[in-house]
């Protein structure tokens, strides 16, 4: 199968991919493609491959897949224990007043007809983001987020709450275009060595990058 996604990290039970944005992890009810059509290129066994955990479908970056039914539950469980270090870049509409900081602030699904999105509120689950200013220019900031936490939309959410929204985040207020967000890197320990991988800053956040000075 053609245009598979760039494999960034593999060893005998897992691989890290680098997710292009627009890709769905799964297939939508309208069909068309999404990361599961190209398991059958990387399974191992009579079983499997296996998401070890989800990103957005307008998020491009890491993602895990488990290739062996032991490496899925040992990642989980690193997931589930927060022994998994994941590192996102967003360019952030405005410049935070600090330089960095964390957000504590828990995060329930509200749903309205058929649309839905994560809000902070006290009867949420916990939901905990540190983030660092990385670079800023021409009214705009590259933000690195490192959720302790692993919320639906928690990096969406909660750079809405400090009031920096993603860039390209309409849900969250960061008007249209592209959504401006990349899962940069992850590390963990599973499977008797460190996994860990980076993924290249996308075409579609190159612009956005230079304007803040940010690095490529």
């Amino acid at each position: 199968m053609n245009g598979a996604p760039e494999i960034l990290w593999r060893a005998r039970g897992a691989l890290v991919i680098n997710k292009p944005a627009g890709l769905p992890v799964h297939a939508g009810r309208a069909g068309g493609p999404s990361v599961e059509d190209f398991f059958p290129l990387w399974r191992v066994g009579r079983n499997g491959p296996w998401l070890a955990h989800r990103l957005d479908t307008d998020t491009a970056g890491c993602l895990v897949v488990a290739l062996k039914k032991t490496a899925l539950l040992e990642i989980q469980a690193e997931f589930a224990g927060h022994g998994v270090r994941k590192t996102y870049w967003a360019v952030v509409r405005g410049v935070p007043g600090h330089a960095e900081g964390v957000i504590d602030a828990p995060l329930l699904k509200v749903t309205r007809g058929r649309a839905w999105n994560m809000a902070v509120s006290p009867g949420g689950q916990a939901a905990v983001t540190a983030w660092r200013v990385r670079a800023v220019g021409q009214g705009q900031a590259l933000v690195e987020f490192c959720p302790r936490t692993g919320r639906t939309h928690q990096i969406r959410a909660h750079a809405a709450h400090i009031g920096h929204p993603i860039m390209g985040d309409a849900v969250y207020g960061g008007g249209p275009g592209a959504l401006q967000l990349l899962a940069r890197g992850i590390r963990l320990a599973a499977l008797g060595e460190v996994i860990e991988a980076e993924a290249p800053v996308p075409a579609h956040m190159r612009a956005a990058l230079e304007m803040c000075g940010g690095a490529l």
